[in-house]
């Protein structure tokens, strides 16, 4: 007689005890990648809704905060259950201001978002043929370790300037805080949450990250209750009026594909979407590199098990974000502040997505946390992240000068994008200029002329009008 096999546990379906988890890990790890990345349920719709379509129209928030919460809850959910990685995915900020600056003065809101569809189009299509994955597999490895450490500087540097930390100089391009000098009750929340952050941390507390958040926005929560007036940023930490609201479908399948072409002309429909797919592609890629090497999920050479799915999935969140109308949905950055809790499998990204969803219902308490309480996760997975630079051989300029611009260029011009191709061509020219022609994968030389275009694109569209 045959025996029918028990049903999977939770366990067994994500193998969170192969990847050396737990599911109580798992879930503080799925939380604090929620909390790390709730902002950009405020942030989004305020970038999209700033700008006016070629028609003059604009954009309304309530139907963009359901937009971006429900393509975010689908995507990271499909994740999870497909990818069994703990990345997060919602509208990627270095996709919006295109789609808001670049695409929609020369097009309708439908038109653009029908832009943003096909790039996830391509990008699936680069997925599913393996094209993707031989591009990953072509980026030499130290290129691939600088990847994560560039990505660990620039998250803290998101978080240090979002928490007003680090801000704009007079006469130099960043200073500390204001003018030089730190003041403000905001900051001394963030400092707060900082340091005890890093004190529990390191006395390995389970939670640590998500208890500083939480602690963070109790403290931030009391200090705007007694000393009002505060600025804080995009979101200021007070109790809401109302606890649900209804979300507001609006924008969902408003799309048309192809009309941008028309209404834009064939070559500025095609720079923007060139510059969309490449934005996508090489963000998410440098992402999923860099926080798949800090969960455990890469091999020696640096590729991630399971790349197929999880890349695949990336661009399934381009063409669902472009559907709700919330600009390109990718792995964001701020999953690392999970991964550094304890996240290694898909689980955390069901709980991520869980609560994306519920934040369709509970959007005013989602919009509690402010920059200052949340940053200081950010920090310290940003100095975890570092620990990979001893990975690179250092005293070999053929690695080290791409690995230092790879690393270098991602805070310093704010793009995981530009660190990437800035270090893909100086690898390749020197190694060429080495004569070390039989290290360069035939494939460097195409993405190396790829991003050469990318950084001439201004001037390229200057000389053809």
């Amino acid at each position: 007689m045959t025996q029918l096999k028990p049903r999977p546990t939770t366990g067994d379906l994500f193998d969170i005890a192969g990847r050396g988890s737990t599911v109580g890990r798992e879930v503080r790890g799925g939380i604090t990648t929620f909390v790390a990345v709730a902002y950009i349920i405020l942030l989004i719709p305020i970038i999209l809704s700033g700008a006016k379509d070629v028609t003059g129209a604009q954009l309304s928030i309530p139907q963009l905060t359901t937009a971006v919460t429900l393509s975010a809850a689908l995507t990271t959910i499909l994740m999870g259950l497909v990818g069994n990685a703990p990345f997060a995915l919602a509208s990627g900020l270095g996709v919006a201001p295109v789609v808001a600056f670049q695409a929609a003065p020369h097009m309708t809101w439908a038109q653009a978002m029908g832009l943003v569809v096909l790039e996830g189009v391509v990008i699936v299509i680069f997925a599913l043929t393996g094209i993707r994955q031989l591009i990953m597999d072509a980026i030499p490895t130290p290129v691939k370790h600088a990847i994560g450490v560039g990505i660990g500087m620039f998250i803290a540097l998101i978080g240090l300037v979002d928490a007003g930390f680090v801000g704009k100089g007079a006469g130099t391009p960043v200073t500390l805080g204001v003018g030089g000098h730190l003041a403000g009750w905001p900051i001394v929340v963030f400092c707060a949450g900082l340091l005890l952050t890093f004190a529990l941390f390191v006395r390995k507390v389970p939670g640590a990250l998500l208890i500083g958040i939480v602690a963070a926005t109790v403290l931030a929560v009391v200090v705007n209750a007694m000393v009002p007036g505060l600025k804080w940023g995009v979101v200021t930490p007070e109790l809401p009026s109302q606890v649900i609201a209804t979300p507001d479908f609006g924008l969902l399948f408003d799309v048309d594909l192809f009309g941008g072409f028309a209404s834009a002309g064939f070559l500025t429909a095609t720079v923007v979407l060139f510059t969309l797919v490449l934005s996508g592609f090489f963000d998410a890629m440098g992402t999923i590199l860099g926080v798949g090497e800090e969960a455990g999920m890469t091999d020696p050479d640096g590729r991630i098990q399971g790349i197929g799915r999880i890349l695949t999935i990336d661009g399934l969140g381009a063409v669902i974000g472009g559907g709700a109308g919330a600009s390109a949905n990718t792995v964001v950055v701020e999953s690392a502040a999970g991964v550094g809790e304890g996240a290694r499998t898909g689980l955390a990204s069901l709980v991520t997505g869980g609560l994306f969803a519920a934040a369709m219902f509970l959007t005013p308490l989602a919009a509690v946390v402010p920059a200052q309480a949340a940053a200081p996760a950010l920090v310290l997975v940003g100095a975890l992240m570092m620990t990979a630079v001893r990975k690179i051989e250092w005293d070999s300029l053929d690695l080290a000068i791409p690995a230092f611009l790879t690393i270098s260029l991602m805070p310093f011009t704010y793009s995981i994008t530009n660190g990437v191709g800035a270090g893909i061509i100086a690898y390749t020219v020197i190694k060429a200029a080495r004569g070390r022609l039989d290290e360069i994968h035939w494939l460097l030389w195409i993405i190396s002329a790829i991003f050469v275009g990318y950084f001439g694109i201004g001037f390229i569209e200057g000389l053809v009008g």
